[in-house]
Formats: C-alpha cells, sequence, structure tokens
C-alpha cells in the first residue's frame, strides 16, 4: 500500500514518511513487546498521502500564497490566515484511492473505536516539542466519521499556532508534512491515564521517572485542565526488590474526561466532575507506578542505544479500566532540559519576602517581575503587553503565539506536565502552574514577583521584591581534599542541589520534613486511633492532609521517608547524613496538636530536646515512627547512601540508651553498613570526645549549640552580645573534637553555620585536617576557592 503502513511495520527510520510520534509508535511495538511494554495496534497515513491530498485539491500554491509574508505576530492576520486555509482543507475531498487504504487499515483493527492523532513530519525532533501544534481526537467511531477526523487533523497543521510555531522554530511551511496516526482506543477512560519523563522537568536531574497521573483520558493532563497526581522514583535502585517511590503528591484531579455519546457531531469526549472520595485517592497504586516507570527506564534505555548518547523521554501513558492493564500510547524525546549544555550554574535567590498573592507548582528556577495581566479568555489574549506576567486559568496551544513576550506564566490549573508549563521551560521563563485561585487573587496592573526559585512551590508575591541572579563557573578539575558537603533542610531543593560541586549531604533536617509536608505532632498522628481525647478539630485536620494514605501512621512514616529518600536520591551513591529529628518543646507546640502535648518551658533551646526525647514513654512510639521511615529509605528505596546522626546528647548514658532504642527497632550500628554518627555540639561531648567515639563511627560538629553553650549565649536572643563561632574557647574545644576522631581514624565533619559564614573559619578548619566541611548550597561556590587556597598554603 502506498498511503498506509501498520504500526508493526514501522521504525525510526520512517520518520520522513510517518512523522515522529508514528515512527516512535512502531519503534516500540517492533522493538519493546517482548519486554513486556505493551503498545495499542493501529496504523499510519503516510506523508505521500498528505501531498496527495493536497495536490488532488490543488491546495499547495494556494496555502503557500495565503501565509507568503503574514506577520504571525498580527494575531488579527494570524487568524484571519489560518481559518482560511482550514476552511479550505474541511471542504476538500479526500483522493479515492486514500479513502479505501484508510478503509482497508480501519476494518483490519476490527472498526473498532480508534484515536485519529497529528504526527508532523517536523514533531518531536530534539530541539523542538511541536508541543500540542496539532490536534488529536480521542473516541473516534465508524468509518465516515474516521475519514471527517482525518481532515480535521489535516487541518491542525495550519491552526494560528501551528503555524506561528513552524516560523519562530524556522521551518518552511510546505517542509513539513502530516502523518495521521489511526490506533486503538485504550479504555482509559474507564481507568486512568497521564505523561512521565524520564527526568525531573525543573532540574533536568536524570536519575528518576516523573508520573503525572489522573482519572479519566489524559488529554486533561496534557492540556492542564486538572492537577494531576506526581509520583517521582528513583532509576539507579529501581530493579533488584527495591520500591524505590521517592515523592507522592495527590493533585485534586477534579475532573474526568470520558467518552461522549454523540460522535458523529463531533462531540467524542466530555468532562464530567469527580466524586470527592475518589480526588481524595491517588488514582494509581503503587505496584502501578514502578510499572511505568519500570516501562519508562526500558523505553529510555532502548532510544539512548539508537542515539548513540543519553535521550531522555517524554511518554504518554493510559490505564485500561476493562483489563486493568498499563499501555504506553505515545514516546518521544524530551526536548528542553535535555538540550542544556551551559557548564555555568545559575542561582536565584529573593532577598527579602512579601506578600504571598497565589501559590502553586514552579517551573524552572527563575525569578521575574513585571505588571501582571488577567486574561480569563483566549479571544481577549491579544491585550498581553511584552513583559507582563500573563495570569490567566489555563493556557492551551492557541495561547503560544502571545505566550512569548510574557515575563512570566501563573495559571490556575495545570501540573507540571501541561501546555503552560511545557512553554514556559521552551521559552525559558518562570512559571507558576496549579494556583487553583490567582485569577481572583490577582488584579490586572499590580506589579507582582513571581518566584520560582525556592523549590517544588512558587509564589506569587506583590510588589516588586529584591532578588539577585548569579552565575557560576567552577574547574571541578581542581578537586580539594577536603570534602565539601551540603546542609539541607527542603528536599524540594535536592535536585537541583546535586549539580553543585559536593561530595554529599553532611546534615539533611528531619524536622523541615515534618514541618512543611507532614505539619502535624507526631503524638497527635499517634493518638488519632486511640481513645484518648484528641480534639476534633486537630482529627479533622489529621484526616484531611493524610488523604491517599491507608492511615494517619502510614501518611507519617511515608512523608518522612519520601523528603529523606528525595535528598538521598538526589546524591546518591554520594553519603547523606540524616540527623534525628531535634525541634524544641515550643517548635513542636506549634505543629497540629502539639500544644496539648508539649511542655510550657522557660527555655526549649537547652530543655525537652534531642536525644533526652526519644526514651521517653511519651515519645518511644513517635521515635519509632522516625526509625521505620530511615528503613523504609535504606532498605525498601534501596538507598544504602544514608547515614544517621544523633542530636544533642548530653551524656555517654543517653548516647547508650538512645542506640539501644535504635537497635531495637531495627536500626543497629554495622547492620547493613549503618553508620551512626553524634553530632557534636555540646562542650561535654569535645571533652569526653575518646569516650562518646566507642559508640560512634564519627563526630560532626554542631558550631552553632557549640557556641552557645561554651559562651553562655542564648542564640536566639538579640538582647545579648558575644555569640560568635570564632571565639578561641570553641574553636578549642573543636580542636579536641578533630583530634580525638584522627587519632581513632574516625570521620569527623562540621555541619554548622560557622564555616558557611566566615572564610577565616573555613581556612583554620583545613589547616586542623578536618575531614569534610558541610556549608549551606550558595556557601559551597564561594567557600571552594577558599578551600583550595587553604589547602594549597598547607604544602
Amino acid at each position: 500500500m502506498r498511503y498506509i503502513i501498520n504500526f508493526a511495520d514501522i521504525g525510526l527510520h520512517d520518520l520522513s514518511r510517518v512523522g515522529g510520534k508514528n515512527a516512535s509508535l512502531g519503534e516500540m511495538i517492533v522493538n519493546l513487546a517482548q519486554t513486556g511494554i505493551r503498545v495499542p495496534a493501529g496504523f499510519a497515513t503516510t506523508s505521500e498521502a498528505y501531498w496527495s491530498f493536497l495536490d488532488y485539491n490543488n491546495l499547495k500554491a494556494r496555502i503557500n500564497d495565503q501565509l507568503k509574508d503574514l506577520n504571525t505576530h498580527h494575531i488579527s492576520s494570524l487568524t484571519r490566515a489560518g481559518k482560511t486555509i482550514r476552511d479550505w482543507i474541511m471542504h476538500a475531498k479526500m483522493p479515492d484511492d486514500l479513502i479505501e487504504e484508510i478503509r482497508s487499515g480501519y476494518k483490519s483493527l476490527g472498526n473498532c473505536t480508534v484515536a485519529v492523532r497529528s504526527s508532523a513530519t517536523a514533531e518531536d525532533l530534539p530541539n523542538a516539542s511541536f508541543a500540542g501544534q496539532q490536534e488529536s481526537y480521542l473516541n473516534i467511531k465508524g468509518f465516515e466519521n474516521l475519514i471527517y477526523t482525518c481532515k480535521r487533523v489535516y487541518a491542525s497543521l495550519f491552526t494560528n499556532r501551528a503555524i506561528s510555531y513552524r516560523v519562530d522554530q524556522g521551518f518552511a511551511h510546505m517542509d513539513v508534512a502530516l502523518s495521521i496516526g489511526i490506533q486503538k482506543m485504550v479504555r482509559s477512560d474507564l481507568g486512568s491515564a497521564g505523561v512521565m519523563f524520564t527526568l525531573d522537568t525543573e532540574t533536568g536531574f536524570r536519575d528518576v521517572v516523573f508520573i503525572n497521573a489522573a482519572y479519566g483520558l489524559g488529554e486533561n493532563v496534557v492540556q492542564g485542565a486538572v492537577n494531576p497526581d506526581e509520583f517521582y522514583v528513583y532509576k539507579k535502585t529501581l530493579h533488584n526488590g527495591n520500591r524505590p517511590i521517592i515523592k507522592r503528591q495527590l493533585g485534586d484531579k477534579a475532573l474526568k474526561m470520558i467518552y461522549a455519546n454523540d460522535n458523529a457531531a463531533g462531540l467524542s469526549t466530555r468532562n464530567i466532575h469527580v466524586q470527592q472520595s475518589d480526588r481524595n485517592t491517588f488514582c494509581l497504586t503503587d505496584d502501578e507506578v514502578l510499572e511505568l516507570a519500570d516501562y519508562a527506564v526500558k523505553i529510555e534505555r532502548h532510544y539512548t542505544s539508537q542515539a548513540g548518547s543519553h535521550k531522555p523521554m517524554d511518554i504518554e501513558w493510559g490505564k485500561d479500566g476493562e483489563d486493568g492493564k498499563l499501555y504506553i500510547l505515545q514516546a518521544r524525546p524530551e526536548t528542553v532540559q535535555s538540550q542544556q549544555t551551559t557548564s555555568f550554574i545559575d542561582s536565584y535567590k529573593l532577598e527579602q519576602k512579601g506578600e504571598i498573592l497565589a501559590s502553586g507548582k514552579s517551573i524552572g528556577n527563575k525569578i521575574a517581575q513585571g505588571e501582571a495581566r488577567v486574561i480569563l479568555e483566549a479571544a481577549f489574549m491579544h491585550e498581553l503587553k511584552p513583559g507582563e506576567v500573563l495570569v490567566t486559568d489555563i493556557t492551551d496551544p492557541d495561547w503560544e503565539p502571545i505566550m512569548k513576550i510574557a515575563s512570566a506564566i501563573v495559571t490556575n490549573r495545570g501540573g507540571r506536565t501541561c501546555h503552560a508549563a511545557i512553554i514556559a521551560r521552551e521559552l525559558g521563563i518562570p512559571a507558576i502552574v496549579g494556583c487553583n485561585d490567582a485569577t481572583h487573587r490577582i488584579e490586572s496592573g499590580q506589579v507582582v514577583t513571581v518566584s520560582c526559585a525556592e523549590g517544588d512551590s512558587g509564589y506569587v508575591y506583590r510588589g516588586k521584591l529584591a532578588f539577585s541572579h548569579h552565575q557560576y563557573q567552577v574547574d571541578l578539575n581542581k578537586k580539594p581534599r577536603t570534602k565539601l558537603m551540603i546542609n539541607l533542610a527542603n528536599p524540594e531543593k535536592a535536585f537541583e542541589a546535586s549539580f553543585l560541586p559536593a561530595e554529599g549531604v553532611g546534615l539533611a533536617r528531619l524536622e523541615f520534613i515534618i514541618n512543611s509536608m507532614i505539619r502535624i505532632h507526631p503524638r497527635a498522628i499517634v493518638s488519632y486511633d486511640k481513645d484518648d481525647g484528641l480534639d476534633p478539630t486537630v482529627r479533622a485536620k489529621i484526616k484531611y492532609l493524610s488523604h491517599g494514605y491507608s492511615n494517619p501512621r502510614a501518611f507519617y512514616v511515608d512523608k518522612l521517608a519520601e523528603g529523606m529518600g528525595t535528598i538521598a536520591a538526589a546524591f546518591y551513591p554520594r553519603p547523606v547524613i540524616i540527623r534525628l529529628s531535634d525541634f524544641k518543646s515550643n517548635e513542636y507546640a506549634a505543629l497540629i496538636g502539639g500544644r496539648a502535648f508539649e511542655p510550657k518551658e522557660e527555655n526549649p533551646m537547652i530543655g525537652f530536646r534531642g536525644a533526652s526525647r526519644y526514651p521517653e514513654k511519651s515519645f518511644r512510639e513517635c521515635f519509632a515512627m522516625e526509625c521505620d521511615a530511615i528503613k523504609q529509605v535504606r532498605n525498601m528505596m534501596g538507598l544504602s547512601n544514608v547515614s544517621v546522626m544523633i542530636p544533642f546528647v548530653r551524656s555517654v548514658d543517653e548516647a547508650k540508651r538512645t542506640l539501644e532504642l535504635m537497635a531495637q527497632n531495627g536500626l543497629k550500628r554495622g547492620i547493613d553498613n549503618l553508620n551512626i554518627f553524634l553530632m557534636c555540639e555540646l562542650p561535654v561531648n569535645a571533652l569526653l570526645a575518646e569516650t562518646f567515639l566507642n559508640l560512634f563511627d564519627g563526630f560532626s560538629i554542631g558550631s552553632n549549640d557549640l557556641t552557645q553553650l561554651t559562651l553562655g549565649v542564648d542564640r536566639d536572643s538579640s538582647l545579648l552580645q558575644g555569640y560568635d563561632e570564632r571565639n578561641p574557647a570553641v574553636k578549642q574545644l573543636m580542636s579536641l573534637a578533630i583530634e580525638a576522631c584522627k587519632k581513632q581514624k574516625k570521620y569527623i565533619g562540621i555541619c554548622g553555620q560557622a564555616p558557611s559564614d566566615f572564610p577565616e573559619i573555613t581556612t583554620w578548619l583545613v589547616e586542623q585536617g578536618i575531614e569534610s566541611i558541610s556549608l549551606n548550597p550558595d556557601s559551597i561556590l564561594p567557600m571552594y576557592d577558599v578551600v583550595l587556597k587553604a589547602e594549597k598554603n598547607l604544602v
């Protein structure tokens, strides 16, 4: 046959005939079916079919004349030209031989319900995503309707956004042909569907599979009509019996796209509201998440071998609600992060905070400012002026011609793989999606600061706030002998921080995870299923926050493990030292339900904190949850690079009790190569260093508390002067700790604030022969040269 080819007879070498999308479907059917990956059967019309259609109707010259010298930035001219060409195509006639070949192919599929997808011959190239430029149609029934839909697909090559995009990308209009993919439908209208990437779409971190999922057909996820569930799976430990789901984020999934009955009228799909109970539940099981991640890794591996270089992939998938199986619907090269080749590290930092007008998922890591322009309908998108912040409910490809002039984009709806997110990445501008109410809380003409430099969450602030932007370039061929590590609290910053020249994480704090991702006092979690008079309001908040998890305890343990796991995965196999919880009583009291369980102390800084809490009867079950989370990270996720550090240990006996309790909870020093360190932050730790070291694998100096307790100065007090880590007494205690560890050949590092703030302390520590210095992420690059210089002076 001349005009159609079965997917089973297509491969990547057929891109010029069937376009990237169809070539890729055939490639997977031919080469990956034996690995267990399911791809629905179908066939493609060829580029010859498209050219034959144009020639049969004498359209080539007419289209060229219509587009000649068209100013695509003039919206009304663009709209007029696009509509004219689309009308010509819809009123044109399909050649008889093309009709008969499509009839034959459709019959071979069993005259079933099909998806009709566009596949341009310039689509899915490494340097251009062509995201949503042509149309796809789902739930198409009957041959006459199929032929009509094929013409609609041809016409979509001349939508406003497709014409504009080709011009911007430098493609001549007649250099791009259109193939149509006609594929058996997966009944994801009865199940779920979504998109996954084989890297993190925000940072370019390549060791994860990022999955978006929602109920119903996948168009809602692609278009950004819903805020989907999100999952991250770590690639390197995915197999060998591990289950490395390092992050789950429950989306509201308010809409579900299903089949519509009036197919003949062109209404093949419709949206319905999702029941609240389903919205509160993840739409994929853990097993399904892991199966999808396995598919993604296999697909990436195959395309990488074909390309001869690493090839991150952008993949659409669907879960059939009838047979319960997962299917791959499309796979194409990722076109933004995979193309980044700069050797510079870009760093944006907000220098002041202000009133938050809206928040959502951040796209990119930049900060932008400008007047907001709230536009609710595409008909008014021409109102956007260059440099303004576009604020809207949702974008689709029709918005693309004006999106390029915005300084930033903010939407009510959408996830990290929606249209607005894809285009923002391609344009290199910050975007915040899934804000829910941005169009209500932001007014046109209002000056705003859009910050995507604070992790996974992005914020729109009122006014013009000060921020800094630095570019760093480090000569990584000059590597210091002293290990530079990172202090990290926020898992949302872990992937980005992993690109810094650091040897690992010297201090990962649990407090941020508990305070930001969990927000509930651990004793309130423990009390939830007990009849002990837990406040009904607190009980209701716990129930709400733990949606999607089997019970509140599982929510607490899993969220803690996900936070730790994200940090550990970002740096694997580099070491990551997790410090057990060290909230003070006043900080614990601020958590949901906390005031009912915490004592009122005059000086919480030296009160009921750190290791003194863990063995207490009232806290033992809370501590067990921390231990379970660490075991989940090390044993279930396979992230064996995690070590544990015990904070604020006041005596050798307290150290022994804590170690015994950890062993009872399955964390015994030395078993499965588990290292346990002491945070050397009390004078007693340094003065009795050799005795403490008999129990531990080494020390990490906490200079903040060590300074406070040595000098008797409350580091939280604004009334007292004299808090200075450079004091000779503090340095003397640090020297004792360093010498003791060196003598016993055990690990010695520092994770306090001092070396991040004072280059002279960093230099002094290098002179003392410290093994590692753990710094704040924004201090790593400035201190890199300080350490190299100090080491050079020692020679």
